[in-house]
């Protein structure tokens, strides 16, 4: 039976929005030295050790069923080798704090999504005004694209890349609601191992610079924290959080990691964002609280 949150679980949901949040920055950081698909491949990687070592400590051993695995394949391209290489590849155009505003849509995307897949999940004209507010919010960001400055295609690329990286997140939630292996940790260290085998292989094929000797020491220092911190350690800490408070408890990152990555973004990148974005995660955020709030409501009617 979940309890209500104390002090310490407090501590490690803003430790998550932290690792979480910070990601964007520090894949921005990186970009200054390594190319998009070095840096999936590269925090893919230094991901995958630290939750095998956590595996390997918690005397966990990976799931030997074959349907198991296929759909750890997919959680791994859906939930990592994907979404890590649009955003990345979106945040050479699209400044770090816009980046974590676009990802805010995701939990609108899981509503969505679990309509249609999950039984009980049903779209109440409640959770269909929480998604029309976060589509406005998406208008205001991608109408200055469109309109204002006469279409910069550069630019609106990118956001739909980082869009997409949103949509690939909210899949795989569904997708890992209907996998069979229940054991959290166990289940992300295989799916992270997968995925490291896909990026290398796919960097290797494309011979992908992965350790470019022109590297600077910050861009390198980013990426490594990006990898061990924002990848491997916050998976841990969010499975931690689950098992300590619960996943309502856990739905806050939603409202805070935008907020995180744009005041992260400000102070330590110097980024000045229009009006319109702050409008626009606004928007977003309203949009999930209305959705979230239903959810919360509709379980604890059924509970």
């Amino acid at each position: 039976m979940i309890r209500p949150p104390r002090p310490a679980d407090w501590l490690l949901l803003f430790s998550l929005v932290a690792m979480w949040g910070s990601a964007f920055m520090l894949a921005e950081l990186a970009l200054g030295s390594f190319e998009p698909l070095a840096i999936t491949t590269l925090r893919i990687v230094m991901g995958a050790i630290v939750l095998m070592l956590l595996l390997a400590a918690t005397g966990r051993r990976f799931p030997r069923r074959p349907d198991v695995w296929a759909y750890l394949v997919l959680m791994a391209i859906l939930g990592n080798c994907l979404p890590f290489f649009l955003i990345t590849w979106g945040q050479v155009e699209v400044p770090s704090g816009l980046a974590g505003i676009l990802m805010g849509v995701m939990p609108l995307v899981v509503v969505v999504l679990a309509h249609f897949s999950v039984p009980g999940e049903r779209l109440s004209p409640a959770r269909v005004f929480g998604f029309l507010l976060g589509f406005a919010g998406l208008v205001v960001l991608f109408g200055g694209d469109l309109v204002a400055r006469g279409g910069d295609e550069s630019a609106l690329l990118a956001k739909l890349a980082i869009l997409g990286g949103a949509v690939c997140y909210g899949v795989n939630v569904i997708v890992a609601r209907l996998q069979p292996e229940k054991d959290a940790l166990t289940a992300s260290a295989g799916v992270m191992l997968v995925a490291s085998v896909l990026m290398l292989s796919v960097s290797f094929a494309l011979d992908t610079d992965l350790l470019p000797a022109q590297a600077s020491a910050g861009a390198i220092a980013a990426l490594v924290l990006l990898g061990l911190m924002s990848t491997g350690l916050a998976t841990f800490v969010y499975f931690l959080i689950i098992a300590r408070a619960g996943p309502s408890f856990l739905s806050l990152i939603n409202y805070l990691i935008p907020v995180w990555a744009v005041t992260v973004g400000a102070v330590l990148l110097g980024e000045h964002l229009p009006v319109r974005a702050f409008l626009a995660m606004g928007l977003i955020l309203a949009g999930v609280l209305v959705t979230q709030r239903h959810r919360v409501r509709h379980q604890a009617a059924n509970a």
